[in-house]
């Protein structure tokens, strides 16, 4: 018996991975990947699948799952805590891209309603590809990085009522006024309905399930959640993906929400492809070859359109120019979500045939170019701010800034022999409390306007601007610095930063804080004076304590660990070991440990016996060092010491005589 749908599912799996394990060499992302599959396996390529409707029906399900992921992310609890950034920064960007599409559009002739709904396409970017992207190159925690999440999660939730609305634009909903107030009552009844369900009903279900400790069991109640919820939605006359979406919302304030997205992502990892194979066999490619100038010239104007509004929303939320700009050849292309809305949008009569293909093309066209202009986005900006603008107009924007932070215009001349902080974060803040505390003169240089705001409110010694900019360098006197340190997560900006203020001074010490250590010889020959990995720093602190626990002694520890800072972690990274080996440590008592054990209710074999009756020197020659008791310590042993219930005893002896006397006390 042979399945119908078993030789399409083999089809597109099987020529997706050949296809993406060849874009993967090239860093292109799966999505591509995905897409191209469905252009040459569908009906306007070489048709080798024949059931097109049967896949589209398998993309449904993965749009279901693709929503139920994004409601369980946005918790009811988080949406109510958007922060300013969100609303006002994707507002902007996705209000004024409708804004500039639907202006292009009405140019070119489209009708009011299709003019709005390519706005409503156009404004979408790619969450997935976005954050991938980010995440590789370490700026998730980048000014960039973070407007461009802020913008992405404003997108992601607008597009619940873009869906709601696309129908009403269509003019399908019979009288307008009278569909938009049935879709407010039922969008309110739905909401009322999944408010009591996350509150008092879903929580409850899934402890029960959660209590049978049966995976399987879980999986199945939160699939059933997921498809519920949706075909309830569905039945009412909203979209499917909308229900997935308050499904997602529903899980999000149960305690398992983390291990619900765990055991959903490979259901959603799967059938989402088939929605992207299922878009990519939408397009013509007769159709592509036939209008590719055309589609060529559309393409850039998409990205140029999308640069200048994101571009100047960045600029409205108060950050430099240089980080407005590569946010916005961060976000120019359109996303996974925009598939979505155009299926709709088609299935609606919204938009013609012609003008699908259009917009099919152009949104591949612009996902293919994302991962090479937005690897490049640093180096193309600082092209364009080289040519474009003179030192001159840059100072006057740094001033301008400045005033708007309320942050003092004046040169620091009163900067002499100080510490330079580039980046207060975590580690910058640190360095900064350490100088006050050590009277160091300092002074930090901040691009994040909020982490700026938070550092002018506890009177830090801080400066808001882009250190990679040399007027920025210049004002803070880095020329008379005695050390700078560069303490942010941008590694395509610490290296920038590095080589403009090494033109500047080659006298200051420069301390590098760097995620990997693979970029460490970079950022030395780029002039860095040491470079601190944090990987290899955290592995030098846990196996410092993993060496303290085998009793190694602290000078051994310590001489160990600076053996392998000053050989710039060769030890670790596998070079130079073991040509140059680090100080020998033997253990001084070896095969002995140090170990607590908490005397519990139940262990009657010692509780209200003394050290001497409770046999653990006779019997397994284990040590009793001290003696916790209601949080007083007892390092003076007497073997009349009576040991009592909650009693915390720190013992000494072999490995072997510590387990053994576990299970002695767990026995009865």
């Amino acid at each position: 018996m042979e399945l119908p749908l078993l030789r399409e599912i083999v089809i597109i799996l099987g020529l997706s991975v050949f296809i993406i394990l060849i874009f993967r060499r090239f860093g292109i992302p799966s999505i591509i990947g995905f897409l191209i599959t469905g252009m040459i396996a569908g009906p306007n390529g070489f048709s080798l699948i024949s059931a097109t409707h049967e896949v589209e029906l398998l993309s449904e399900i993965g749009v279901i799952f693709l929503l139920f992921v994004i409601g369980i992310e946005f918790s009811l609890k988080s949406l109510s805590k958007i922060k300013q950034t969100v609303i006002l920064g994707g507002a902007v960007q996705v209000g004024g891209t409708i804004v500039l599409t639907y202006a292009v559009s009405r140019v070119l002739g489209l009708p009011v309603a299709q003019s709005v709904f390519m706005g409503f396409l156009i404004s979408l970017s790619s969450t997935a590809i976005v954050l991938k992207m980010l995440a590789a190159k370490g700026q998730m925690s980048s000014p960039q990085g973070r407007i461009s999440l802020a913008i992405l999660i404003f997108q992601d939730i607008i597009v619940v009522p873009m869906i709601l609305l696309t129908p009403l634009l269509a003019g399908n909903g019979g009288n307008p006024a009278v569909a938009l107030l049935g879709m407010v009552v039922k969008f309110i009844l739905i909401v009322a309905l999944l408010l009591l369900l996350a509150r008092y009903v879903v929580p409850v279900l899934l402890q029960r399930v959660v209590l049978t400790r049966s995976r399987e069991l879980f999986i199945l109640t939160i699939v059933l959640l997921c498809l519920a919820t949706a075909w309830l939605t569905s039945s009412v006359g909203l979209s499917l993906a909308l229900g997935a979406f308050f499904a997602g919302l529903i899980i999000s304030e149960s305690d398992y929400s983390h291990q619900a997205t765990a055991s959903i992502m490979p259901f959603r990892e799967i059938f989402i492809s088939f929605f992207f194979v299922s878009v990519g066999m939408l397009l013509d490619l007769r159709f592509f070859l036939d209008h590719f100038i055309f589609l060529a010239g559309f393409t850039i104007a998409v990205i140029v359109l999308k640069n200048i509004v994101v571009t100047s929303t960045v600029l409205i939320l108060r950050y430099p120019l240089r980080t407005a700009m590569i946010t916005g050849f961060t976000l120019f292309q359109v996303g996974e979500f925009a598939f979505l809305l155009s299926t709709i949008g088609s299935r609606n009569g919204l938009i013609t045939s012609d003008v699908y293909q259009y917009f099919l093309a152009i949104s591949i066209l612009t996902m293919m170019v994302t991962p090479f202009l937005g690897d490049n986005a640093d180096r193309v900006t600082d092209y364009i701010l080289r040519a474009g603008l003179s030192p001159k107009v840059r100072r006057r924007l740094i001033h301008y800034q400045n005033r708007k932070k309320g942050e003092p215009t004046v040169e620091r001349k009163g900067l002499n022999d100080h510490l330079v902080i580039i980046g207060f974060g975590i580690n910058g803040q640190n360095v900064a409390r350490t100088a006050l505390q050590a009277e160091i003169p300092y002074v930090v240089i901040e691009l994040d306007p909020e982490i700026f705001r938070k550092g002018q409110n506890e009177n830090f010694n801080i400066v808001f601007g882009d250190a990679a900019d040399d007027l920025i360098l210049k004002h803070v006197n880095v020329q008379t610095a005695r050390v700078a340190v560069i303490a942010i997560s941008d590694p395509e900006a610490t290296k920038k930063i590095i080589s403009i203020l090494r033109s500047i001074t080659e006298t200051a010490h420069l301390i590098v804080r760097t995620r990997h250590v693979s970029e460490m010889d970079q950022i030395l020959k780029l002039g860095a004076d040491e470079v601190i990995p944090e990987e290899f720093e955290t592995s030098i602190q846990i196996f410092t304590r993993v060496l303290n626990h085998y009793l190694v002694p602290y000078d051994k520890i310590q001489s160990f660990s600076s053996h392998i800072r000053a050989r710039n972690y060769e030890l670790l990274a596998g070079s130079g070991f073991p040509h140059q080996r680090p100080p020998h440590m033997q253990l001084n008592i070896p095969d002995m440990v140090i170990a607590t054990l908490p005397v519990q209710r139940g262990a009657n074999k010692i509780v209200g016996k003394s050290v001497l009756e409770s046999g653990l020197k006779s019997q397994f020659n284990i040590t009793i060092l001290a003696i916790r008791k209601n949080n007083r310590y007892i390092t003076e042993i007497k073997p009349e010491m009576t040991i009592e219930t909650d009693d915390m005893l720190y013992l000494f002896g072999s490995p072997q005589k510590i387990a053994e006397v576990n299970r002695y006390l767990v026995l009865d």
